[in-house]
């Protein structure tokens, strides 16, 4: 997995499993919600002042967002 495909996934998955709309994620982070979702799909790169944004809005280390998910990590 490439880093940006990294940070979709995770940032997904984190606010789904924060129980986070796109839209309520934004507003915690000061983002536009489709800013958010062109992360999750990954048409946008974000810099690392959004990461750090973002993590915050999820209440999570920015390295949670960066980190490989544990089925890629083993191969």
């Amino acid at each position: 997995m490439e880093i940006r495909e990294i940070f979709a996934h995770n940032l997904r998955a984190l606010r789904k499993t924060k129980g986070l709309s796109q839209e309520e994620l934004a507003h915690e982070a000061g983002l536009d919600r489709t800013y958010i979702s062109s992360l999750e799909r990954q048409i946008y790169g974000a810099s690392i002042d959004v990461v750090d944004r973002i993590a915050k809005g999820l209440a999570v280390e920015a390295a949670d967002l960066l980190r490989c998910p544990e089925a890629e990590a083993t191969k």
